[in-house]
């Protein structure tokens, strides 16, 4: 079972149109910041990651309170193994701006991939607070969910070896839906 982290965040694109009519002189200005995202995550499409973190860095320095090109720095660092650092920057997004539900979903990506399962299902819950329709965000908080009940049958067959006739099966079943990420 993998969880789906969410690769942009169209909620943030909705909130902020109406502060980039505000803020942009032009309507190119507008659409020259959408072409910065989609430079930026065709740089990493190409394996030219050091350049779309660089790319994304500049952007950021000059527009802060960007959230969706800090979002795609989190996606960027995410994919390159370096999980801590977009764990830093999806938390400091979800403190910015709680409002998006796309964040705490890839955060609980984070938290799942580490084993941290009910960390994992406190964000997606976050994020379905936001967002009720989020259907990514309920389908990982169903895996999650899964996972958690394999680990809660394998607790208690250990500690019962004698229950092993009925939850072996249970688990089996959940080792099915999960995938190869479960251990029995």
């Amino acid at each position: 079972m993998t969880l789906r982290p969410f690769p942009f965040l169209p909620t943030a694109r909705r909130a902020l149109r109406p502060l980039l009519v505000v803020l942009a002189l032009a309507l190119g200005a507008a659409a020259a910041q959408a072409d910065e995202y989609g430079e930026v995550q065709a740089l990493q499409r190409a394996g030219q990651t050091s350049e779309a973190l660089a790319r994304a860095d500049r952007h950021i320095a000059a527009h802060p309170n960007d959230p969706q090109m800090r979002f795609v720095k989190a996606n960027l660092l995410s994919a390159g193994g370096r999980a801590g650092e977009a764990e830093t920057l999806l938390v400091q997004l979800t403190r910015d701006y709680p409002e998006l539900p796309e964040p705490w979903n890839n955060l609980a990506v984070l938290y799942a991939g580490r084993g941290q399962l009910d960390q994992a299902q406190q964000a997606l819950e976050a994020a379905l607070r936001v967002n009720p329709a989020y259907a990514t965000a309920l389908e990982n908080l169903g895996d999650v969910r899964l996972r958690q009940a394999s680990e809660v049958y394998q607790r208690a067959r250990q500690l019962d070896p004698g229950s092993a006739t009925r939850l072996t099966p249970r688990i089996d079943a959940l080792r099915g839906l999960l995938g190869s990420g479960a251990t029995r």
